[in-house]
C-alpha cells in the first residue's frame, strides 16, 4: 500500500471477497481490475468487458485463474510468463476460498 501503487494492495483484498475494497477499485479508476476478479469468479461480462476495451491479457489472466489452460499457454507463448505466475496464484486464492466456503467444518451457523 506504500509503495504509491495503493490499487495493487486492495486489488489483493478485493481478491479475498473485501466489498470495500472492491467499491474502491471501481470508484478510483481501476475498473480493469474488478473486472479481472469478476473474470476469474467466472463473470461472462467481465471477460468481455475485458476483451471489448482491450485487456488482452488481463483477459488471459482471468480465464488462466480459473483453470483455462489454453489461456495460461497464451500468456506463456506471448511471453507473459510473470503474468502466467501470477494468474496461478490468483488460481490458488479463489480455490483456497472456494474449498473454504465448501467446508462444512469452517461454515457459520450465523
Amino acid at each position: 500500500m506504500q509503495n504509491g501503487y495503493p490499487e495493487l494492495g486492495l486489488f489483493v483484498f478485493a481478491l479475498k471477497n473485501h466489498d470495500e475494497s472492491r467499491d474502491w477499485l471501481i470508484r478510483n479508476g481501476h475498473p480493469h481490475l474488478m473486472a479481472l476478479i469478476n473474470g476469474i469468479e467466472g463473470n461472462v461480462n467481465a471477460l468481455a468487458w475485458l476483451k471489448k476495451h482491450e485487456f488482452d491479457v488481463l483477459e488471459h489472466m482471468a480465464r488462466a485463474a480459473d483453470h483455462d489452460q489454453s489461456a495460461l499457454n497464451w500468456l506463456i507463448q506471448n511471453n507473459y510468463k510473470d503474468m502466467a505466475v501470477l494468474a496461478a496464484k490468483m488460481m490458488m486464492v479463489k480455490d483456497q476460498i472456494e474449498e473454504d466456503n465448501n467446508d462444512v467444518h469452517k461454515i457459520s451457523p450465523n
